[in-house]
């Protein structure tokens, strides 16, 4: 019987593409490392904070809401750079998943996150059942799907937004596109790790080569499958939500 020490990893030599923002790649690269893939961080979008006299307002105005709902968390980093977040007793502040959850804990944040972690996975949570009459801060980027807004408009909530960060496009450097292109001559061992539909849509614009369509691809939630289906990837296999762990062990399961 082989040792545990000389069995194969669950993706033993496979490369984990990261679409993460510059300098949040630490978790996937830790998972990967668990599972036998080296990281390829790939960047196609930046993130920059506003601190401009609007978003200052909008921030203030958002955070003294009925509700407080936050997407992301960067947009907890960013909202907590401009002021100090405090939560009134019984006001819920709620989080689109378990990263910004986390991130709001280490403002000293309670807050609660839908186990499915996306718009529709929050529009399910209790809190924002009946919420006609109510003010709802929503911390967040510009862009985006547009789904909370509309629904909570719906359900007779006022919308309070504030716009605390940008995502913005990344040109990628020659030493990442080399990178990339060697990756890919191996396609059948390169994971695509896929929790924005906006990252995709930038790497793609910048990458149009066909082995991209080849590699396999985890998607976090039904939706980015959807469009990953439609910009020609085949490969895919769908997570239970957008942590590390839960879109590598997918691909493990679907292709290792």
């Amino acid at each position: 019987m082989p040792r545990v020490a000389d069995q194969a990893l669950p993706l033993q030599d496979w490369t984990v593409l990261s679409l993460r923002p510059r300098g949040q790649h630490a978790g996937l690269r830790a998972a990967a490392t668990r599972m036998g893939a080296r990281l390829l961080a790939v960047s196609p979008l930046v993130i920059a904070h506003l601190a401009d006299a609007q978003a200052r307002r909008d921030l203030r105005a958002a955070l003294a809401a009925d509700i407080v709902l936050f997407t992301s968390a960067n947009a907890v980093r960013a909202a907590a750079a401009l002021q100090p977040l405090r939560a009134r007793r019984g006001q819920p502040w709620l989080a689109v998943g378990a990263g910004t959850r986390r991130a709001l804990a280490r403002a000293g944040i309670d807050a609660v996150a839908p186990s499915r972690m996306d718009s529709e996975g929050l529009l399910g949570l209790p809190q924002l059942e009946r919420v006609q009459g109510q003010c709802i801060g929503l911390v967040t980027a510009p862009g985006g799907r547009g789904v909370l807004a509309p629904a909570l408009a719906e359900r007779g909530a006022t919308l309070l937004r504030a716009d605390v960060y940008t995502r913005t496009a990344a040109t990628l450097t020659l030493r990442q596109r080399d990178a990339l292109a060697t990756a890919l001559q191996r396609p059948g061992r390169v994971l695509l790790a896929l929790s924005s539909g906006e990252a995709l849509a930038a790497l793609l614009a910048q990458m149009p080569a066909p082995a991209l369509r080849r590699v396999a691809v985890a998607a976090a939630s039904p939706r980015l499958a959807d469009i990953a289906r439609a910009a020609g990837f085949r490969r895919i296999a769908v997570a239970d939500d957008a942590r590390p762990g839960s879109l590598l062990r997918a691909t493990a399961l679907a292709f290792a």
